[in-house]
């Protein structure tokens, strides 16, 4: 199914940047299969997923550094009850497809928001928030969209620190990245092998810009590294030195990366967090909340009770 899958993503716009099977083998290497909903010789709906052995058990999730996965279905132009009725049919398909494992987890892409068939066989839903900035090629507008805390941190940055934005190296921005875990204590969830191979596969496309804001002093201040596809781009990873977070730099390569987005880009994702801060500080650039959802199940009983023990302890 894996080589049919790669012919549909070659000719299929519609299937978003980490459903690719290109990205899929960057970020998950031989670790991934795909099951498939066809209708005659067209294939009508995918859901790609990895799986992974833990503890002994069997899973069935995504990859490090993909927002998203879950379902792709083909779009049509039915009426709407004719499409919910397309939508049962091909989510059910794919649904009932999967291989057998103890838990299934995956957040699933914004723009599908049908999730009832899997309800109908005992999946769990539970919402999510991204943030998304619909581009405009006035960027002035842009600007005005700006909330004021975040207009004030972009004159900052370049008129009091002097801080310019510029392509950067892999290994510039990886350091900055990994600051950001060091100040909250935290290990890198990635290693550095693992980014280089995305970063190859991803330069390979054309679909990655990696910008580093740094001052006249050349000290790095902020990173931000972000890849697209269709008209989507997406923020995938950022780190700043914590000795000058108060530049305002974070804020200016954002702007930047923004600015920087080919006329095809009509949507910036900032891949929004459930974390307080960070939601607001996404929020200030004039971007809009956008629900997405977390689908699962559990199918190992050992799992279940362990789960429910976790779930009692907050």
């Amino acid at each position: 199914m894996k080589a049919v899958y790669r012919e549909l993503c070659e000719a299929e716009p519609t299937i978003p940047l980490f459903s690719q099977a290109w990205w899929l083998d960057a970020v998950a290497g031989d670790d991934w299969d795909v099951v498939l909903a066809t209708k005659g010789q067209q294939v009508i709906g995918a859901l790609p997923f990895t799986i992974r052995k833990k503890w002994g058990f069997r899973l069935l999730t995504q990859p490090k550094l993909t927002q998203t996965l879950g379902p792709w279905v083909r779009p049509t132009q039915k009426s709407y009850p004719k499409q919910l009725a397309y939508e049962k049919d091909v989510l059910g398909a794919l649904a009932d497809q999967l291989p057998t494992y103890d838990h299934y987890t995956q957040h699933w892409h914004c723009d599908r928001l049908n999730w009832l068939p899997f309800y109908w066989r005992g999946f769990e839903q539970t919402t999510r928030y991204t943030y998304r900035l619909a581009m405009l090629a006035d960027k002035e507008k842009l600007w005005k969209g700006l909330q004021q805390n975040i207009r004030n941190d972009i004159r900052k940055a370049k008129e009091r620190a002097g801080v310019e934005v510029r392509e950067g190296t892999l290994d510039e921005f990886l350091d900055l990245n990994r600051m950001v875990f060091e100040r909250q204590n935290r290990a890198v969830p990635y290693t550095r092998e693992f980014v280089v191979g995305l970063d190859a596969a991803a330069s390979a496309h054309n679909v990655r810009d990696c910008l580093v804001a740094v001052d006249p002093e050349g000290r790095l201040h902020a990173g931000a590294y972000i890849v697209r596809s269709g008209n989507t781009a997406y923020y995938l990873m950022g780190g700043s030195d914590p000795e000058l977070r108060n530049s305002g730099a974070t804020s200016l390569v954002l702007w930047e990366a923004i600015c920087r987005q080919p006329a095809s880009v009509e949507v910036f994702d900032f891949e929004g967090s459930m974390i307080e801060p960070i939601e607001r500080f996404f929020r200030a650039f004039g971007a809009v909340q956008t629900p997405y959802f977390t689908v699962s199940k559990t199918n190992s009983n050992l799992l279940k009770v362990y789960r429910l023990m976790q779930a009692l302890k907050r």
